[in-house]
């Protein structure tokens, strides 16, 4: 760092951040007159900014990353630990903790067996699109090629993954797409009327909405669909679980027609919804999971994607072709760094039953919401899994019509200036970017809890009344 830099004197970072820095998400215009937010230190729930305020963190990093917290020494002096004895070498070759995490990680995840670490969760999906290429080109004459998604899921920014992008606002502007990439509906109970599925309920609208992902199979033609890719609780989209009866019926569907099919955890993983992956909650049997935020709580850079023994086999069927193998590369997939915090952001897991406190805590946090909509009349729904919950804001409970959009950047607003960060969908769905998220650190306590939630109802009373 630059000799002249004084801790006590951030504006020459400030300075540098508005000169220099392009932020993610976010209209920079008004950093011409205003100063962006510094965040300089975490600590537990709890982060600062370069004024000295603090904050409690809601959404774990801003994007459901910091699963553990912030400050855990572990998981800093495993990652410098690993740096002096090898940073680097590319996954041509194994590393000490990338075999031991990897044999770690199968351990929580029964029915699948291999890990190929990557980038990001874009790439960890991307890598997924490219073997169901790959095996169609090789095990069904070029055929099964099409890769089905949901709307409303997301699964990345580069153009392959907005390819299959549910979020018709991430993806504006970016086209043309690649090809061979079809949409199916979303499972949305709260807005089932948009399905034409408003006269069903429970297991039976769960049942009926994965029934349309049938319909489109067989508009597509079953010997063309490879792949079908989705969330196992939509986020940025509103945070949507699925209903009762729908994961069973998907399984069904993907069994009868010889369709994989891969899980995106990259959000819920390693935790998020109260157990290991949120597939678990649903017993779903995958053939592809892809995972990377919360691996290693955001200490280092890790993504993974973890395939079955029965798909791994296909790559590896005849030595003696130069081309049957999976002919790629992910450079930073050899990074040693993130493994390392990877097992130790495990073990935290593991000694402080975090598991089983995001349950507890995740009930407390949903229970105070949904008395929040007794009291307040623009909540529309309530919904969620574990700490990772959303509550949908609408102008008329009847109509479910959503608020405007800069009312729920208000309520955001409202609980920040009370020290509470909050999240609210962002460039996701025209006209549906309507639901506050909230994805705490598993480490959450019930006062945290209550703390976030009290904020919420200030901010709710101050711009609703």
């Amino acid at each position: 760092m630059d000799g002249n830099f004084n801790e006590n004197d951030l504006s020459k970072v400030i300075n540098a951040d508005k000169a220099n820095v392009w932020h993610h998400l976010i209209q920079h215009k008004p950093f011409e007159t205003n100063d962006p937010r510094i965040i300089v230190e975490g600590k537990g729930m709890r982060v600062w900014d370069q004024n000295g305020k603090e904050f409690l963190d809601a959404v774990s990093g801003g994007v459901w990353t910091v699963n553990v917290g912030y400050g855990r020494e572990s998981i800093c002096d495993a990652v410098r630990d690993q740096l002096m004895k090898l940073c680097y070498f590319a996954q041509t070759a194994g590393s000490i903790p990338g075999a031991l995490f990897a044999e770690k990680l199968i351990e929580k995840m029964p029915g699948m067996s291999r890990v190929y670490y990557t980038n990001s969760g874009s790439e960890a999906n991307e890598k997924v699109f490219k073997m169901v290429r790959q095996l169609a080109h090789r095990k069904h004459d070029g055929k099964k090629t099409k890769i089905l998604y949901r709307d409303r899921d997301y699964h990345g920014s580069t153009l392959a993954t907005m390819s299959a992008g549910g979020q018709d606002e991430r993806t504006a502007e970016y086209g043309p797409f690649a090809p061979d990439f079809v949409r199916v509906p979303h499972c949305m109970e709260y807005r089932k009327h948009e399905l034409g599925l408003e006269h069903l309920s429970g297991a039976e609208f769960g049942r009926a909405a994965a029934d349309q992902i049938e319909e489109v199979i067989l508009r597509e033609g079953p010997e063309t669909v490879g792949l079908l890719c989705l969330e196992p609780v939509t986020a940025g989209g509103g945070v949507i679980e699925a209903p009762e009866g729908y994961w069973e019926r998907v399984k069904e569907i993907c069994d009868k027609y010889e369709i994989l099919l891969h899980i995106d955890e990259v959000v819920c993983g390693v935790g998020r919804t109260g157990k290991w992956f949120g597939y678990q909650q649903y017993g779903i049997e995958p053939d592809f999971v892809t995972m990377a935020k919360g691996v290693a709580s955001g200490y280092a850079a890790i993504a993974c994607c973890v395939t079955t023994e029965a798909v791994f086999d296909m790559f590896k069927d005849d030595a003696a072709d130069p081309m049957s193998y999976f002919r790629d590369i992910s450079t930073f997939g050899g990074c040693t760094a993130g493994p390392a915090a990877a097992l130790a952001n495990m073990q935290i897991i593991e000694d402080e039953n975090l598991l089983d406190n995001c349950t507890a805590m995740g009930e407390r946090m949903l229970n105070n919401l949904r008395a929040l909509m007794d009291k307040h009349e623009v909540i529309g729904d309530v919904r969620g899994k574990g700490l990772f919950l959303g509550v949908e804001l609408v102008a008329d409970r009847a109509t479910k019509e959503p608020v405007a959009e800069k009312l729920g950047q208000q309520v955001v607003a409202e609980c920040g200036a009370q020290g509470v960060i909050i999240g609210v969908t962002n460039r996701s769905i025209p006209d549906r970017n309507n639901t506050l998220c909230f994805s705490p650190a598993l480490i959450a306590t019930a006062d945290d809890i209550d703390a976030i939630t009290n904020a919420v109802d200030n901010a709710l009373t101050k711009v609703f009344g």
